[in-house]
């Protein structure tokens, strides 16, 4: 009787019962090969991208920050010393005067087609902006020299420099305010103006600061831009080997060139000597820390937000 279960009955125990793996059909098998091909394509066009800005990443990173040293930050560029200190300067003046000007007139605007837009001139004023944000620096930078340097006799300064930096990144921060500015409930207008609050109350005291975390992004974005601009400063700030006189700042702000980060990396790069190759990758370098410290800014802004 046992010899019979044990021939004809269960199996023993620890033995697991043997399944055949289901046949796929034709059709799965050949979604499964276009998926792992997919990825394939996916993880090379990755690699496309990260592999390159890995290298000049590291390039700049590497030869820059060999090239730092305590003369870098102390004296100006040659011929007046071996250092960037006018370039730091002067990138720093421009960005700021930009900021200046390019803030209150591109926050206006996107506030303005955020809460009053919803019209022809709204949408003719949108297109126009997308027109100018499409626009070459370079152009500006033309238009510039010819309306500013040359028309109304402003110069090669840093006037010049800064309100055409502020004329390219306006476009930008109106867009992104308007888009902030959208981003807030029409409930909290609705309910500033049935507490009796007027309208610039409630954009100026509800709307815009339940939308700052956007705004600021915008600005910190613009303030990247100016930073990372050559073309047009070109044309209307020329470039300077020497700082501003501080004796006489405002003076030596309107009427003189003035130099900053961008000039000298377009223009060292390109001279027969390594110490000007030095001064090149270790401009570009500060340049790429400017814009990471304002991309980290970015992220803090929204992450508040």
């Amino acid at each position: 009787m046992s010899a019979s279960l044990s021939i004809s009955g269960t199996q023993p125990k620890g033995s697991a019962p043997k399944h055949s793996a289901p046949k796929r059909s034709a059709q799965e098998i050949r979604r499964a090969i276009t998926s792992r091909i997919g990825w394939i394509a996916c993880g090379l066009a990755l690699a496309l991208v990260i592999g390159p800005l890995l290298d000049i990443v590291w390039v700049v990173a590497y030869n820059g920050a060999s090239a730092f040293s305590p003369k870098l930050f102390t004296t100006s560029t040659p011929p007046a010393g071996v250092g960037l200190w006018n370039a730091i300067e002067g990138t720093v003046v421009i960005s700021l005067l930009a900021m200046l000007v390019a803030v209150p007139v591109g926050v206006g605007a996107g506030i303005y087609l955020s809460e009053y837009g919803n019209h022809r001139l709204g949408n003719s004023i949108r297109f126009l902006s997308d027109v100018l944000t499409g626009t070459p620096s370079i152009v500006l930078g033309y238009f510039s020299y010819i309306v500013l340097v040359g028309g109304l006799g402003w110069g090669l300064a840093a006037p010049a420099g800064a309100v055409t930096v502020a004329i390219l990144i306006v476009p930008y921060l109106a867009r992104i305010t308007e888009l902030a500015l959208r981003q807030v409930p029409v409930a909290m207008r609705e309910a500033g103006f049935a507490l009796g609050a007027s309208e610039p109350v409630v954009v100026f005291k509800i709307v815009l600061p339940g939308a700052a975390s956007g705004v600021i992004t915008g600005a910190l974005l613009a303030l990247a831009i100016s930073v990372g601009e050559t073309a047009p400063l070109i044309y209307t700030a020329g470039f300077s080997s020497y700082p501003l006189d501080l004796h006489n700042p405002v003076h030596s702000l309107t009427h003189s060139q003035i130099g900053y980060l961008t000039y000298v990396i377009w223009s060292f790069i390109e001279q027969p000597d390594a110490a000007s190759h030095a001064l090149a990758f270790a401009a570009a370098f500060l340049v790429m820390l400017f814009v990471l410290a304002i991309n980290i800014g970015v992220r803090m802004s929204i992450k508040r937000g």
